[in-house]
């Protein structure tokens, strides 16, 4: 466990006064942890050093416990048998790519405790352990094969052995430890009555000495010296009784003290064993789980031998020399994954009973992205004459030329918002809430991870613009984005995923210049809803603030703090992003976070940066620390070690002279077949931009802006008519937007737009007659 804090707190150890109170409390419990405490704090309290029980190393073993060597291992229907280093030692049989890889990555282990051992061939030979793990396995002679058989067999039966050694040893170590507790039962009763005696004799021998001190020289001083003597003597016996049964005591808890070690060395070293076989378990299912979204479908030059080579052998995880991925463990018998050519599609599952003709599978290749865009040319622009009289104003309102744009719209920039769409995915498995809760404020820091550099302004979206990112083939979601009100402007976005989550969220931005400085305000919600739990999440995004507007250096920073609500759980997340400052020792752009559960108690602790990576670690214990510099109770964590939980993809190539865009910006405003006409994709200003022509986009973003303003004054007009009679001085804008309606949340309290349907199934149809002619 470590402090998340940066005061740390070590406990003192108290002093026992009461050696009777700490051994009766001991001895209530039977459990072999508290014999083994018992053990070491007595063993403490006669000495004044504290104990300090280093942990054990894993115990290496011997050249005859251990066998290794060459075998081939079945890996998948590509690559076939491939050679690994195989190691078996105490009762486990562990592999390795290479010799070299041994101290650091194990591929696989299994417990041959618990293995079946079959023979197929003069060479071949099979380990299973019951159906989770089996290991086709091939030597290269039959010698060879015998000699690790021989081998197996033995380090099996010594297993079970000492697997049934085990649980007697510890039932006979369990009944050697109650009756040595009941004889030092026994020796504590005879401490406490020494104990009780002592003070009834040394309580009467202090009266005596009082006594003796007030009378008078004469006859009665013969008498009260001689009780004097008597009671000094009683009181000596009992004290050398006491010291007789305190040595006795020592002496039996010291001849136990070796075997109580090594009983405790053998349940540590069992636990070693276990710990190491899960680690491992868990590194194979999660290498298991790369591999599996990882794979492909069958190229065309995939050929039927090499189906039909070694059937029923294996699973299709592959092994990609250049990947850490593990050797898969076997697959049910129903279905089989193989990987493929990357211009082809991620994953296909296919029966066995087709196995044997893979050309009746249709493939459909997956479109090549672009991975460039033109260069930003390098126009001069006098930014004061533009700006002095903006002061004051709300950018919205401001006519701003290209110059200060980079070539994305805000319904574009607000879809990449979706970039590290996996942590949503992987929160859609979480069985916890709050584990949950982890992802999803990890994905709320992660949409600011792409402005750091950005300090470009997007295109503001005209009125009824949309924007859709179709990523169902290769990432199994798609979005759509609609301008639904220009004055506030205010964009809507409806995503969905078939891992079992949707997005929505509408954002309406509230933005001042104030010279030095340039502050955005996001006023809208975000909401995150789960199909299998129903979990429903919401949150609202903190301040950008672009810095040095006219003189120096662009450079933007995000402060504020967010509360992520779990509407169904009550579980919270509140994320506190640190404003840059000069003075401060904390590294810039830091985020921390609380995962809290509907009573207020800490689960999770996150921290990290919005620009480069976060961590999680789980809470074991928290409480109040000293004040902080603003005089308020901090609350220190005692966490367990951090994990990384998201960490930003690297910029492209070149990527400081195309706008900093990330790999998915780069795509954004790549012309697509099929979308609506009121795409941001189709809107003539951009595009000049991103071509270069920056002239001619400025002439363009003045004529689309007059069009909408024409448009907006005559739909006034209209909903004016509409009134009757008309009032004197009303302005009314009837506009409604086309794919969202305007809905009330009941869980979240919030009014936003909701995607009503209709966009998908009109593009499957290519109608979209209904879509204004906006640019």
């Amino acid at each position: 466990a470590q402090q998340t804090s940066c005061r740390s707190h070590v406990g003192t150890r108290p002093l026992v006064s009461n050696v009777k109170a700490v051994i009766a409390t001991l001895w209530r419990s039977s459990a072999l942890k508290s014999e083994v405490l018992f053990f070491f704090f007595f063993q403490g309290l006669l000495k004044p050093q504290a104990v300090v029980m280093s942990e054990p190393k894993p115990p290496t073993p011997t050249p005859g416990d251990t066998y290794k060597g060459w075998l081939f291992k079945w890996t998948n229907y590509i690559k076939g048998y491939q050679r690994r280093w195989f190691v078996l030692s105490n009762g486990l049989l562990s592999y390795y790519r290479t010799q070299a890889e041994m101290g650091h990555t194990c591929r696989g282990t299994i417990n041959l405790a618990t293995a079946n051992i079959a023979v197929e061939d003069s060479c071949n030979f099979v380990i299973s352990n019951g159906g989770a793990q089996t290991y086709h396995l091939k030597a290269n002679s039959e010698v060879e094969r015998q000699r690790w058989i021989t081998a197996l067999e033995l380090a099996k039966a010594k297993a079970v052995r000492m697997q049934a050694e085990s649980g007697e040893r510890k039932n006979k170590l369990v009944g050697e430890f109650q009756s040595t507790l009941r004889t030092l039962n026994s020796k504590v009763e005879d401490l406490t009555t020494c104990n009780d005696l002592i003070v009834k004799h040394g309580s009467a021998l202090q009266r005596s000495l009082s006594e003796l001190e007030g009378i008078r020289v004469g006859g009665e001083m013969g008498e009260k010296i001689r009780q004097v003597t008597e009671r000094a003597t009683l009181f000596r016996i009992t004290s050398n009784a006491m010291i007789n049964a305190c040595r006795d005591f020592l002496s039996l808890a010291q001849s136990h003290s070796k075997r109580w070690q090594k009983a405790l060395q053998v349940e540590r070293d069992q636990r070693i064993r276990l710990e190491e076989t899960l680690e491992q378990l868990a590194k194979q299912h999660n290498h298991l789980e790369r591999a599996f979204r990882g794979a492909t479908v069958l190229p065309p030059s995939f050929s039927n031998p090499a189906l039909g080579g070694v059937p029923g052998k294996g699973d299709a995880s592959d092994e990609d020399d250049d990947n850490e991925f593990f050797d898969a463990m076997e697959d049910p018998a129903e279905f089989i994954t193989v990987p493929a050519d990357p211009k082809y599609h991620r994953l296909l599952t296919f029966s066995k009973k087709n196995i044997k003709s893979p050309q009746s599978l249709e493939l459909e290749p997956v479109r090549q992205r672009r991975t460039r865009i033109p260069d930003k040319p390098n126009y001069y622009l006098n930014l004061w004459s533009i700006m002095k009289n903006c002061i004051g104003k709300e950018l919205s309102k401001i006519p701003m030329p290209v110059n200060f744009n980079e070539p994305l719209s805000m319904l574009q920039r607000l879809s990449e918002d979706l970039e590290y769409y996996e942590l949503l995915d992987k929160a859609a498995k979480c069985q916890s809430s709050l584990e949950q809760m982890c992802y999803v404020a990890a994905f709320t820091v992660s949409s600011y991870s792409t402005t750091v550099h950005r300090t470009g302004k997007p295109f503001n979206p005209l009125l009824g613009e949309t924007f859709e990112l179709d990523r169902l083939k290769e990432c199994g979601y798609r979005s759509l984005c609609e301008q639904v009100s220009h004055h506030p402007p205010a964009a809507a976005h409806h995503a969905i995923s078939e891992k079992g989550w949707t997005l929505r969220q509408e954002i309406t931005l509230a933005s001042k210049f104030r010279g030095k400085y340039l502050s955005i305000m996001p006023l809208g919600s975000i909401q995150c809803l789960f199909e299998k739990s129903n979990n429903h999440y919401s949150w609202k995004k903190v301040t950008t603030t672009v810095h040095n507007i006219i003189v120096g250096k662009l450079w933007i920073d995000q402060s504020g703090e967010i509360d992520v609500v779990n509407h169904k759980t009550g579980d919270r997340c509140h994320l506190k992003f640190a404003p840059y400052s000069y003075f401060s020792r904390d590294v810039p752009r830091k985020v921390t976070g609380v995962v809290t559960d509907k009573d207020g108690k800490a689960h999770y602790v996150l921290s990290g940066t919005w620009d480069e990576k976060m961590e999680f670690s789980r809470v074991m214990q928290s409480s109040k620390g000293e004040n902080g510099t603003e005089g308020k109770q901090r609350t220190v964590y005692q966490t367990l070690k951090a994990k990384e939980i998201w960490k930003k993809n690297p910029l492209p190539e070149g990527a400081e002279n195309m706008y900093y865009f990330s790999s998915l910006a780069l795509t954004l405003n790549e012309p697509e077949e099929g979308v609506a006409p009121t795409d941001s994709r189709k809107r003539p200003d951009q595009r000049l931009m991103e071509d270069g022509r920056w002239d001619e986009a400025n002439a363009e973003k003045q004529r689309l802006e007059e069009k909408q303003r024409t448009t907006r004054r005559e739909r006034e007009r209209e909903a004016v008519k509409a009134v009757s009679p008309p009032e004197e001085g009303a302005h009314q804008d009837n506009y409604q937007a086309l794919w969202f309606e305007k809905l009330d949340d009941s869980a979240s309290g919030e009014t936003l737009h909701v995607y009503k349907g209709g966009y998908w199934e009109a593009k499957e149809q290519g109608s979209w007659d209904m879509c204004a002619d906006i640019f």
